[in-house]
């Protein structure tokens, strides 16, 4: 078996990047794809056999303070050989040139001892919510001139612990946000079911009024929502709104600790975006 090619992504390999994340079962889209090749393509690499990409990892900077790492997938046929292993390599390479000091990324049981041989540590618990298609009445919504306002993203920064605004700003392009002064709540469509988050608010009452317009606004679709087990109102909100809890990821670290108000987070972005 050829070793394979370590290369960037390109946009023509968008339909083998998500023929890679479908065949793990995940939810990204072709939009998803594609909203991470345009804010970071120096960050997407894919390892090449035989004029196909059969494994992918994405870094996407935050700024000079943090930056994702997402989308580490390889085809079935080439597991086992380290190609994994030399993408995560790949970034946090990259990374290390552009000197930023943290590195975070949601792991997954299996992705979970690789990340452990190359330095990262478990901050918390990340854990998938769902619900089955429903029929909730739609509803008059809140304002969406968002994202954000210029609370909100001030808010957002505290929340997270660094800049987000172009994935924000991507994001709305797409379907804005639910927003408030005090709040914000995105949705985007996903392969298997639609997506909550991320959603930011300053208490749960705040969060509880953007998230449920943002479920009204499709109450034909399923839902995943993804909440870190820390915040027990988000906990709490996702089950008086019927959710399930149906999976766990660790979120970890590699580096420095970066602050973040984690209580003030009731819906993440995704595993991809943090």
């Amino acid at each position: 078996m050829p070793a394979g090619n370590l290369r960037e992504l390109r946009h023509s390999d968008l339909p083998d990047a998500l023929a890679l994340s479908r065949l793990a079962g995940w939810n990204q889209t072709k939009d998803d794809w594609e909203l991470l090749l345009r804010l970071d393509p120096q960050g997407c690499f894919g390892i090449e056999v035989e004029g196909r990409v059969v494994a992918t990892t994405t870094l996407l900077c935050y700024g000079p303070q943090l930056a994702w790492i997402g989308m580490v997938l390889t085809k079935p046929d080439h597991r086992h050989m380290g190609f994994a292993r030399r993408l995560m390599q790949a970034a946090l390479e990259r990374s290390a040139r552009l000197k930023i000091p943290s590195v975070k990324l949601d792991a997954t049981p299996d992705g979970q001892p690789l990340y452990e041989k190359l330095g990262f540590t478990t901050e918390q618990i990340v854990e998938r919510w769902f619900r089955d298609a429903s029929q909730v009445q739609k509803g008059e919504t809140l304002s969406s001139d968002g994202p954000p306002a210029a609370v909100s993203k001030e808010m957002d920064r505290e929340a997270f612990g660094a800049d987000r605004s172009e994935v924000l700003h991507g994001l709305a392009e797409r379907n804005p946000p639910v927003a408030t002064p005090a709040a914000f709540s995105f949705s985007r469509a996903g392969s298997r079911s639609r997506y909550l988050g991320p959603c930011v608010a300053a208490d749960q009452q705040t969060a509880r009024a953007v998230v449920e317009q943002t479920l009204r606004a499709s109450p034909e679709s399923s839902w995943y929502w993804d909440i870190l087990a820390a915040n027990e109102k988000a906990v709490a909100l996702a089950q008086d709104f019927g959710f399930v809890r149906q999976r766990r990821l660790e979120r970890m670290f590699f580096g420095g600790y970066l602050v973040t108000n984690d209580q003030l987070v009731y819906a993440i972005a995704g595993f991809e975006l943090g």
